[in-house]
């Protein structure tokens, strides 16, 4: 007798077919049912009949598709003892429910169905569907029952089936400063593939994907956002079925010999995380920007306070620190309305350059004879908040912790060690060496108002063995995490941001325990609009980091204007990266004036639905709350045509009239410096007043304007 388990959120379901000793498939991901009489009366292989010149099974789609038994269109699991026992099947053995106002949780436990007692296994996979945010939850647990050692190769969190029209596949790549960049591309007939080994989650391959229908948009058509919750390696897999629908899959990618299961053991996947929504990639970005700020985001004191503008020191005074230049770098910040100083890389023992000094943990005596203290008071008095810069999991050669713990890194025995940006790596899962680095970090932050760290990782991970010659890639992962957590517990009111040379590691694994992403190293503001506008398919504005760099940019050698660069910056949480002392006036009350815009608006920008379209030139940004909105407009390319047509916002989801007003702009119009301009000077002057149905089907009238430039406006609903 077949069972029938459905999961519903406001908008989309799961439904599963469950049998004791049969293994489950997948009958519905989508749009959800009212109502499904087919489902439940008539049971998958019922439907099906053997076609010619394939095995002798029918097969719907797996939940837990496994190596070896006839099944080729991918696996979730692939497991050995020794080389042998490598063929399994997984059928139901029970199963539970629970179903609340804020999620719906089914655990569905499977077993082996081999009769060899020595392989026996056990796993558990459980789904949760979070019905305010249309958001499923997915992860599995292998139990080794057996009497013999487990090695475990391959383990999906999940095998997600996918209607047949979702035939195209949405990535990001990237690179370090370029971080991603989008791509879209149809499914083959193999599928796709995409996998990351370099130990974080890296710049080249964050582990989000979207499968797409050739109709699907920004804003229409059916949309499957794909999120792995890891900070490590990781794959993720769409392989297409033999009814030529899809099924995704995502997980650890485990290296040799990584995960072996001693009897009684069980290893459990990161968690992945899956959307649908028929309203586009804009749907889906919803989706998830509600989940993260619902269930994943851990803000001290419990609820997110307006998130302060940044000053940081890096790009201003790199290594070069000086106290005396410091405090007045910091009264500069303070006098442009800056509410956080951070102090980046270079204030440690011996850090004059990136050769030296990681791990050891205690101001430089050169640098800093008293210590920290006195630059953190004068900040603080201020008003001021002290954030520092911090790269816990690496360690130089030259450093007082490497020369007397040289055992303490990642590394293989007989080999030259690999170094990264000269350093190498520790070992987090090393009880000794967890415990130095708390101990030092504690101190820091008892003994100073410190309410910040900037965590970076400046390299991947490679020759990640750990003292007894295994490799540990996954438990660098955990130890980090509860290293994380722990300085979060003994410091409730710490925030912490996720840096890896910029973007190398964002996900909502590592958002459990952090507040902030250093987006990217790239302030190129040309450069940002595609890296924020990619992150932001992902991740809610309040927690990328954006900041208004110095011009030329570091990382591109281009320049723009201050208005641009802070026009960009204004979209994410805002913050300063230059050297204050070097700034004209002109450009020091366009970055006050800009500062002032963020404070103003921050409360839209980091609470409201987020949504992002293009114009003909350029790109849209649009947050929009029940009575405010913020509406960015940003050309990045030479006009096509003499006029700029009407910008529609198809996402605009509010009724009623609204007062539109250009809160700020930077860049050139391209028109004559004598004609009219009745419209724009009332946008600029009072503002207009516009239906929200003219917004989405007529568009609001726009100046058309030269490349580098960004027209920033306010929208408030009018009461009747």
């Amino acid at each position: 007798m077949h069972h029938v388990i459905c999961l519903k959120s406001q908008r989309s379901c799961v439904v599963l077919e469950l049998e004791v000793g049969q293994a489950p498939v997948w009958r519905h991901y989508g749009a959800r049912l009212v109502d499904a009489p087919m489902l439940y009366a008539w049971p998958a292989m019922s439907q099906k009949r053997l076609p010619p010149g394939t095995m002798d099974r029918l097969d719907g789609i797996p939940l837990v598709p496994t190596w070896g038994n006839g099944f080729h269109f991918g696996n979730a699991v692939r497991a050995h003892q020794d080389g042998t026992h490598g063929v399994q099947e997984f059928v139901t053995v029970d199963w539970q429910e629970h179903h609340s106002a804020w999620e719906q949780i089914v655990t569905i436990r499977l077993r082996d169905d081999t009769r060899e007692l020595s392989a026996k296994l056990e796993l558990l996979v459980t789904m949760s569907l979070h019905v305010a945010t249309n958001v499923l939850s997915v992860d599995s647990e292998l139990i080794n029952g057996g009497e013999g050692v487990l090695q475990l190769d391959h383990l999906a969190a999940a095998h997600v089936g996918l209607a047949a029209n979702l035939s195209e596949v949405g990535y990001f790549h990237g690179q370090w400063a370029q971080e991603h960049q989008w791509q879209r591309t149809a499914l083959g007939t193999v599928g796709w593939h995409s996998q990351n080994r370099r130990g974080k989650t890296s710049h080249e391959t964050p582990p989000t994907c979207y499968l797409l229908s050739e109709h699907s948009h920004d804003h229409s058509g059916e949309v499957v956002a794909v999120h792995l919750g890891w900070s490590g390696n990781h794959f993720l897999e769409v392989n297409r079925q033999d009814d030529g629908s899809y099924a995704v899959s995502g997980g650890e990618w485990l290296a040799p010999g990584e995960v072996r299961l001693e009897p009684g053991q069980s290893y459990r996947t990161p968690t992945l995380y899956v959307s649908w929504s028929d309203q586009g990639l804009n749907g889906v970005t919803a989706n998830l920007h509600g989940f993260a700020r619902q269930a994943i985001l851990k803000w001290p004191r419990q609820t997110m306070r307006p998130r302060p503008v940044h000053w940081n020191t890096w790009e201003a005074i790199y290594f070069d620190h000086n106290p005396a230049v410091l405090q007045e770098l910091a009264v500069r910040a303070a006098e442009i309305g800056v509410e956080r100083f951070v102090l980046d890389d270079g204030w440690f023992r011996g850090r004059h350059d990136d050769t030296a000094g990681l791990g050891d943990w205690w101001p430089d005596p050169a640098k800093y004879p008293e210590g920290l203290g006195n630059l953190v008071a004068h900040v603080r008095a201020l008003k001021m908040e002290f954030g520092l810069w911090v790269e816990p999991e690496m360690v130089n050669a030259n450093s007082a912790l490497f020369r007397a713990h040289p055992d303490w890194v990642l590394q293989s025995p007989g080999r030259a060690p690999q170094l990264g940006r000269q350093q190498l790596v520790v070992d987090l899962a090393r009880p000794e060496v967890s415990e130095y680095l708390f101990d030092k970090f504690h101190a820091l932050l008892s003994a100073h108002p410190i309410s910040y760290l900037k965590w970076d990782m400046n390299r991947d991970l490679a020759q990640a063995e750990n003292a007894q010659g295994r490799l540990v890639y996954g438990q660098q992962v955990v130890a980090l995490y509860a290293l994380l957590e722990r300085l979060r517990a003994a410091h409730p009111t710490l925030e912490i941001e996720s840096c890896a040379s910029g973007g190398g590691r964002m996900d909502l694994g590592i958002l459990r325990f952090t507040q902030r992403f250093w987006t990217s190293d790239n302030n190129d503001a040309v450069s940002r609009v595609a890296i924020q506008g990619g992150a932001a398919r992902t991740f809610p504005l309040e927690v990328l980091g954006s900041h208004v760099g110095p011009a030329p940019a570091h990382a591109t050698g281009r320049t723009q204007s201050m208005g641009f660069r802070c026009a960009v910056a204004c979209f994410g949480h805002m913050g300063v990266e230059s050297d204050l002392r070097h700034i004209s006036a002109s450009d020091k009350a366009t970055l006050q004036c800009w500062i002032a815009i963020y404070k103003s608006w921050r409360g839209v920008l980091h609470t409201g639905t987020f949504s992002q379209g293009k114009t003909a030139n350029g790109v849209w940004w649009l947050v929009q709350t029940a009575c405010q909105c913020v509406l960015g407009m940003f050309t990045c390319t030479p006009a096509v045509s003499p006029h700029h047509a009407p910008v529609r916002l198809p996402q605009f989801v509010q009724s009623g009239w609204w007062h539109v007003s250009l809160l700020g702009e930077a860049g050139q119009e391209r028109c004559r410096a004598n004609s009219p301009a009745p419209w724009r000077h009332a946008l600029m002057r009072g503002g207009v007043t516009i239906s929200a149905a003219e917004l989405v089907n007529v568009g609001l009238p726009v100046p058309n304007m030269n490349p580098e430039s960004a027209l920033v406006f306010a929208l408030q609903r009018v009461v009747e």
